[in-house]
């Protein structure tokens, strides 16, 4: 057992159980790649990156774009689209390459961002941070020996789903950030993981050597951070790759 692994066994110790009850996705256990809409219908992906695509400017490439400022914006398009011209747009945009636009690839990584952001009902989910799978990824039983680093992409993420499960996910979040601020230069205002981050995660060196795994070539399968409606977080499903067959790696938490 890891120095990080004993001190997490001995910090938590006395934490309060895990939150019961299972996690329910809205379409079965994999969850729909659609984004509902008014409460009335669902849209693909490829219908929500169109709809985005038409209302799409420079102000939504910012890094902490919300959620619910995408989700607004694809509502005020498909209601403007109609169900017509929503099904015109998606044909010629399924038609244009997201290399030779960025915009396009922007929005595609937006609708798939949606999409799981409705998996489970009741609930609120992102793709887990870079920063946060790394942390994970320091915590579990990982060994940085000479062959590790070659490990299949399937083997990473069970790994760190085995760190994730040895913190609660709130504290794992706070981890993510103080990762992200300090080897990624990602602004943390609050600070909330600092004093966590040193206890945990004393080891620089293999810290920086799971985030460089997390964020290299191959693309891991990082599972779902759920925010519940009573304000808990859990761990939970991995879902289906996105644009590029590619999971989604943010360095900044997208709520």
């Amino acid at each position: 057992m890891s120095a990080a692994t004993t001190h997490a066994a001995a910090l938590f110790a006395q934490a309060p159980a895990r939150p019961h009850g299972a996690l329910v996705a809205r379409a079965g256990d994999k969850g729909p790649l659609s984004v509902p809409v008014g409460g009335i219908w669902d849209v693909t992906c490829g219908e929500a990156a169109a709809a985005l695509f038409e209302v799409y400017s420079d102000e939504h490439a910012v890094p902490g774009i919300t959620t619910d400022t995408l989700y607004a914006l694809l509502g005020t398009a498909v209601s403007d689209l109609g169900p017509v011209g929503l099904v015109e747009t998606t044909d010629v945009f399924s038609g244009l390459d997201s290399m030779e636009f960025p915009e396009v690839g922007a929005c595609r990584w937006y609708a798939y961002r949606l999409a799981l952001s409705f998996w489970y009902e009741g609930a609120r989910s992102r793709p887990m941070a870079a920063g946060e799978a790394a942390a994970a990824l320091a915590l579990s039983g990982y060994a940085l020996t000479s062959g590790a680093g070659r490990l299949d992409p399937g083997t990473l993420a069970r790994q760190v789903r085995e760190g994730a499960a040895r913190v609660p996910t709130a504290a794992l979040l706070q981890l993510g950030r103080a990762v992200s601020a300090d080897l990624a230069r990602i602004p943390d205002p609050g600070g909330s993981g600092t004093w966590l981050y040193r206890r945990l995660l004393p080891d620089w060196q293999r810290t920086r050597h799971c985030l460089g795994l997390i964020r290299g070539n191959v693309s891991v399968p990082l599972p779902l951070v759920v925010r519940t409606d009573d304000d808990t977080y859990r761990i939970g499903a991995t879902p289906p790759p996105g644009p590029g067959n590619r999971w989604a790696r943010p360095l900044r938490a997208q709520w």
